[in-house]
């Protein structure tokens, strides 16, 4: 049977939050002296206290109706229990509101609220009005701030993201020029022996037909990256997953060990799914060596016919640091895009045993 605390931490954290706020508005309707004087004025009390803590959890949807129904069940509160709070704890609803809108009206709601405060002259002294105005001043000033730092840090993801795109069309520029080189040889290849050996031409024709399949697929995937690329690289071929036990011995050599569990691919897979599947092991890992206390790391690598799936776990805690280092961060949100780009999926976090799991499913139909 599952316990209250166990259905609300499965509940969404708006959800969890109004519940906190409508305990801690029901307990100091209770507690707090001035209050109702009748069973039906806290009952009535109760039902307002519970409107507006709901108000949070619509607040996401419905940001001007909720902060309009957290103000006017305030009003009601405000009338039965005035040493509760300013509007009972309408500060609380402004800070989510500030931090779904703009200054330009949630300063707006908040000059409202502050107009109303010398109303708390008629229950008390200039005590009573200086909290009220610090309520809503602090809960506003928590809802910006939490406003900016959202919109840093998708600004802070954008240009990862633009930067992963970048790295993604270079590299597909390589694997184009490469398998171009190919056509272009084989087609030679076959109008030497045309004549001569048509079964050898065949096989040439067949080899640029493939390559130029793959080729379409590639330029189909560099032209959804919606990056210009930023110079001609060296057309050598890119790294994939065969190259996995090159990247292991080298890890291995900073001590931390990599175990491979991989079963081969029964065709040659897509050069785009290869190398970003190569890519997702290699952040992957690179992660776990900077930002982890682990001394193993995991790799398990299965192909099917219609994908990719990977696995990469290790055993350790964080390392600890003395500041929040994002490079982590940065690296996930590229491995994500990488995934995204090719129509997969990625995710990335902690696992209850222990460790950090990085688990992408890449399929090849979309590739």
């Amino acid at each position: 049977m599952r316990t209250s605390g166990g259905l609300l931490r499965g509940c969404r954290p708006e959800l969890r939050v109004a519940v906190g706020l409508f305990v801690v508005l029901a307990t100091l309707i209770v507690v707090t002296p001035n209050g109702p004087q009748h069973p039906i004025g806290y009952a009535a009390a109760l039902v307002l206290a519970a409107v507006q803590a709901s108000t949070i959890a619509v607040l996401r949807r419905h940001p001007e109706a909720a902060m309009a129904a957290a103000v006017l069940a305030g009003v009601g509160i405000e009338s039965l229990s005035p040493d509760i709070g300013w509007l009972g704890q309408v500060a609380a609803v402004l800070a989510g509101y500030a931090r779904r809108r703009s200054p330009s009206r949630s300063l707006w709601v908040l000059g409202l609220l502050l107009a109303g405060t010398p109303w708390k002259l008629a229950h008390g002294d200039w005590r009573n009005v200086l909290l009220a105005v610090a309520g809503p001043a602090l809960g506003w000033a928590l809802g910006e701030l939490g406003r900016t730092r959202a919109l840093r840090r998708q600004d802070s993801e954008r240009r990862i993201v633009a930067l992963e795109r970048e790295r993604i069309a270079r590299e597909l520029h390589d694997v184009l020029a490469h398998t171009v080189s190919v056509i272009v040889v084989q087609a030679g290849a076959a109008q030497d022996v045309f004549d001569r050996r048509p079964d050898l031409a065949r096989a040439a024709l067949t080899s640029i037909d493939l390559a130029a399949r793959s080729t379409l697929s590639e330029l189909r995937m560099l032209l959804q990256t919606m990056s210009a690329d930023t110079g001609p690289d060296p057309a050598t071929p890119q790294p994939g997953l065969a190259q996995l036990d090159t990247l292991a011995a080298s890890l291995r050599a900073t001590g931390l060990t990599v175990e491979l569990d991989r079963k081969p691919a029964v065709s040659t897979l897509p050069a785009a799914v290869d190398l970003s599947s190569y890519r997702i092991v290699q952040e992957s890992l690179t992660n776990t060596l900077r930002h982890s206390q682990a001394t193993l790391a995991r790799v398990t690598v299965r192909c099917s016919p219609r994908s990719v799936r990977l696995e990469i776990r290790d055993d350790g805690p964080a390392r600890p640091v003395g500041r929040v280092d994002r490079s982590a961060h940065r690296g996930i949100v590229g491995m994500q895009e990488r995934a995204r780009l090719l129509g997969g999926t990625l995710d990335a976090g902690p696992v209850p045993g222990g460790g950090f799991r990085v688990r992408a499913d890449l399929p090849l139909t979309s590739a």
